[in-house]
């Protein structure tokens, strides 16, 4: 799209999109809250983009005047390209003179808010080569044109999907357009029939949705995970009608007050106690060293629905945490997920996930591990259901509090009977909460 300018003066300093995460190549741009000729001070927002983790707000590295913006709403912008020029305020004493871009963001921008002092590499990260695969014309969902090529197919009212490309690289090339738009002005009227045809099969009757930022690293790492990390679900249905009743008792206490002490919270505790007994559950798998590294933490993710898509924020060292301090964490991840603020640092560094599937009214299902984790445990929802109890002995039909927990695990670190140890200890304190005092 054309660059907005706004009357650019010598002094002009462009920020360029900065890596925000981890090793991240490009974002969205969500919403400008600047334009062209606008003041703005150093930290200001002026920008809230989308990763492929998480909405992140940026702020200016400089003070001065909005000269111009290089990506419009919308737009995706690989990392290290300008996104947006400002005639920054000289310095008393100093030329107006611009520095380099990179020296500004080594400079400058390493005390912003929301910045930490990291090395820059010194080579930049090449993208691996693009593998050429023929596409049929029909039925395509992408289509390989540049900028210039798709504002012409769209002035002339051309769709791209039904051009055959002869350009290079398998891409859509303007004499490709051009030749499109001949055909159909040289094309006899369609009958009434033929009309209906087409009318059936207009626009209106798809939408075709973007996949950028949250949901397109979300595809991507569920498609490598699956075909990466050979994986053994197992399942297990679980009388929680003792540990629902520890949570009111836990819930009245004042220590509790202001807290929501949900029935997650005991399934993540009851995880993280089971894990005390199999720690290989707890690690990762390092292909290039050939090695499996064993986690001497817990970073709990906790899989969150969002209107950007699904997440996995983590808590950090969860595993240390009192059961009062994971209520807290959990209350707030959620309320930030939900709002959208999710960091990416808390995306990041996770060692083994819980999903709430019961949420949904689901029972039980079989979840996808979290890219480089060893183990997922699924949540179902909690039911009143006639339950064989055994008392001393005597057995009886009760209704009980019963759920379903599902447990992933990569088998290249998780052998069979350690999973069923993990899943068969978890449901065991949930069971008798009373064990984890042992």
């Amino acid at each position: 799209m054309p660059t907005t300018v706004f009357d650019a003066a010598p002094g002009a300093r462009d920020f360029l999109l900065p890596d925000v995460g981890e090793g991240l190549t490009e974002a969205t741009i969500l919403s400008w809250s600047v334009r062209p000729g606008d003041r703005v001070e150093v930290n200001q927002v002026i920008v809230e983009i989308e990763t492929a983790k998480a909405a992140v707000e940026l702020p200016s590295p400089y003070a001065g005047t909005v000269a111009a913006l290089h990506a419009q709403q919308g737009d995706t912008v690989d990392v290290g390209r300008p996104i947006v020029t400002i005639t920054a305020d000289p310095e008393p004493g100093t030329s107006p003179e611009p520095e380099p871009a990179d020296a500004a963001l080594g400079g400058e921008a390493k005390l912003l808010v929301g910045y930490g002092a990291r090395e820059r590499p010194t080579t930049r990260r090449r993208r691996p080569a693009p593998v050429k695969v023929p596409r049929p014309v029909a039925g395509r969902t992408r289509v390989a044109a540049k900028p210039p090529v798709r504002k012409l197919a769209k002035e002339l009212g051309i769709d791209l999907r039904a051009i055959r490309p002869t350009g290079p690289g398998d891409t859509v090339s303007r004499d490709d357009v051009r030749a499109a738009a001949a055909a159909v002005s040289e094309a006899p009227a369609p009958t009434a029939a033929a009309a209906a045809a087409v009318q059936a099969l207009t626009p209106e009757r798809e939408t075709r949705v973007p996949v950028r930022g949250v949901r397109k690293h979300t595809a991507a790492a569920m498609v490598a995970s699956a075909f990466t990390a050979p994986h053994v679900t197992e399942f297990v249905t679980v009388d929680v009608t003792e540990t629902l009743g520890l949570r009111e008792r836990v819930a009245a206490r004042r220590e509790f007050a202001g807290v929501r002490v949900t029935p997650l919270l005991f399934v993540a505790r009851a995880l993280l106690l089971a894990l005390r007994r199999t720690p290989e559950a707890n690690a990762s798998w390092d292909e290039a060293a050939g090695e499996i590294v064993l986690k001497h933490y817990v970073n709990l993710g906790v899989a969150a629905a969002t209107e950007r898509g699904l997440i996995v924020p983590n808590i950090k060292d969860a595993d240390r945490l009192s059961l009062r301090d994971l209520a807290g964490e959990l209350a707030e991840l959620t309320a930030t997920a939900r709002a959208g603020r999710t960091s990416p640092a808390a995306m990041s560094g996770g060692t083994v996930t819980i999903t709430n599937v019961g949420v949904f009214g689901v029972d039980t299902g079989t979840p996808i591990l979290n890219p480089g984790e060893a183990a997922i445990l699924a949540f179902g929802a909690v039911r009143r259901m006639p339950w064989v109890v055994d008392t001393d002995g005597v057995e009886r039909i009760e209704p009980r509090s019963v759920t379903q927990l599902a447990l992933s695990f990569d088998h290249r670190l998780v052998d069979g009977q350690q999973g069923s140890q993990l899943l068969a200890d978890t449901a065991a304190t949930l069971t008798d909460p009373t064990l984890a005092m042992l």
